[in-house]
């Protein structure tokens, strides 16, 4: 067989590796953390929110070891533009997204606050440098914990956790299992899709940061859409909202934090409007938060053709 359709299949073996990797991580480790009597509500907006951003995670740390720095960060910024613009803007118009006003407290100023952040840094170092990532990775153990600690001293109610998380507890054994055979199977999904899509980049002279911010990071968010999607065609509550909000979080914190303290992350290829698109739309979904009790099917037909705008611009950027 050729290169080209060795690459390919390894890429698409890569993305559904990567997929029931956060599959059985997030069954193995909401399972631990049940015996742990944590509250379901942290466990969606935490555990569930980290394990479907691993992925990403993944995919940032194998790309930023092997020097790709244009990978690593455009997979998280690409991967948040995709998260709101085109997982929850499809998810709004398959049906109206119910807006829990609990994440206005404390989740979508974060959110906010990490992407200034974010691009701050970028501004300073072209990238992350270990130190900022260091500050970035404390604020996602000071979410985590302060997200447990506010649960408890609250107390959380039946209603809190039904609609946040699908809650199923199985074997301790099989539970630890599952957590190890997730991590592997990401390990190894990531070095496939990242693989392919350095090969792809450099046979076709397509920028890597251009089919990180698009490819890359659709591969690496479909663990999010499958789990908005699912949700909107349920009429679940805000599981759709909660689920983009904490990856989105997650993706700057943990992975922009992770990252680069294992080794610093250099980017040429990522620009301001890149950047300047990721915050927008966050900035966007938290004024319809503010001013609407839901997110109506005209918001997310506006979502949608935004990314639809965005990603007609990375296609004329490579022209």
């Amino acid at each position: 067989m050729s290169a080209w359709v060795i690459n390919i299949l390894m890429g698409i073996l890569g993305g559904v590796m990567l997929y029931y990797g956060a599959e059985f991580l997030v069954k193995g480790g909401v399972s631990i953390a049940l015996k742990f009597k944590i509250s379901p509500l942290v466990i969606g907006l935490t555990l569930v929110a980290f394990a479907t951003s691993a992925p990403e995670l993944a995919v940032s740390i194998n790309a930023s070891l092997k020097g790709h720095g244009d990978v690593a960060l455009g997979n998280v910024v690409g991967s948040n533009i995709c998260n709101i613009a085109l997982i929850l803007g499809l998810s709004a118009l398959i049906a109206p997204l119910p807006v829990n006003r609990k994440l206005l407290k404390l989740d979508m100023p974060l959110m906010m606050a990490a992407s200034l952040a974010l691009l701050l840094f970028f501004w300073l170092s072209n990238g992350v440098n270990r130190w900022q990532g260091a500050i970035l990775f404390a604020g996602v153990v000071s979410y985590t914990v302060w997200s447990v600690y506010a649960s408890r001293k609250e107390g959380v109610s039946e209603d809190d956790g039904g609609d946040e998380v699908e809650i199923k507890e199985i074997n301790t054994f099989l539970s630890i299992g599952l957590v190890i055979a997730g991590l592997l199977t990401l390990v190894f999904g990531a070095k496939f899709f990242v693989g392919c899509a350095t090969f792809v980049a450099a046979k076709l002279g397509v920028p890597e940061a251009v089919i990180a911010l698009t490819i890359v990071a659709f591969g690496t968010s479909l663990p999010e859409l499958a789990t908005s999607v699912v949700a909107a065609l349920k009429h679940e509550q805000d599981i759709a909202i909660g689920n983009v909000v904490g990856s989105d979080i997650f993706n700057i914190l943990s992975i922009m934090g992770i990252s680069p303290m294992i080794k610093p992350v250099t980017a040429q290829g990522i620009n301001y409007l890149d950047f300047g698109v990721m915050i927008g739309v966050a900035l966007a979904l938290w004024v319809m938060m503010i001013f609407g009790k839901k997110i109506t099917r005209t918001e997310g037909l506006f979502f949608l053709l935004i990314n639809t705008a965005y990603v007609g611009y990375l296609v004329y950027r490579v022209i």
